[in-house]
């Protein structure tokens, strides 16, 4: 199998893409249609509301990306930390994935010092094999800070890939 050059990380804050979501979503890997009464099920189990993060410290959250990432020897080659979704692409890591994004996610609760829950259960990955890959998930990210008002790299840790 080919070394993966990179990899893009997705997950959502708690309670804002539930199954069942309008948008679509995700199950077993089967992108699924919209299912109210399963979304409406969803939203009356949750056990705390839906948590939206704040404007004020998303840039303290993408500094916490980049710690838990070096921390395993690795390179941010994009990130977008927005009010319900946090998108990253980093370099090649030998640690699994589900570790990684486990990581990340305790990194950035505790890290904002959150005491509750903040994350949705789950994550996206998306593998890249070969430099098309790879740059095409990090204009992809680029493009949501552009669309929030910010720079397409507002963290000076990006680096692009090599």
């Amino acid at each position: 199998m080919a070394r993966t050059l990179g990899t893009m990380l997705t997950w959502t804050t708690y309670g804002t893409w539930l199954r069942g979501d309008v948008r679509g979503w995700i199950e077993k890997g089967q992108t699924l249609p919209p299912e109210p009464a399963q979304e409406a099920w969803d939203r009356a189990r949750l056990r705390y509301p839906p948590f939206l993060l704040p404007r004020e410290t998303r840039r303290t959250a993408g500094d916490l990306v980049r710690q838990v990432v070096a921390d395993l020897d690795a390179k941010v080659h994009a990130l977008t930390v927005g009010s319900w979704h946090v998108h990253v692409v980093i370099s090649h890591v030998r640690t699994p994935i589900w570790e990684v994004v486990k990581l990340l996610k305790e990194g950035v609760r505790t890290g904002l010092a959150y005491r509750r829950a903040i994350w949705g259960a789950g994550y996206d990955k998306r593998f890249c094999f070969d430099r098309d890959s790879l740059q095409a998930r990090i204009e992809y990210v680029r493009k949501h800070n552009v669309e929030d008002a910010l720079p397409p790299d507002p963290w000076d840790f990006i680096v692009p890939p090599p």
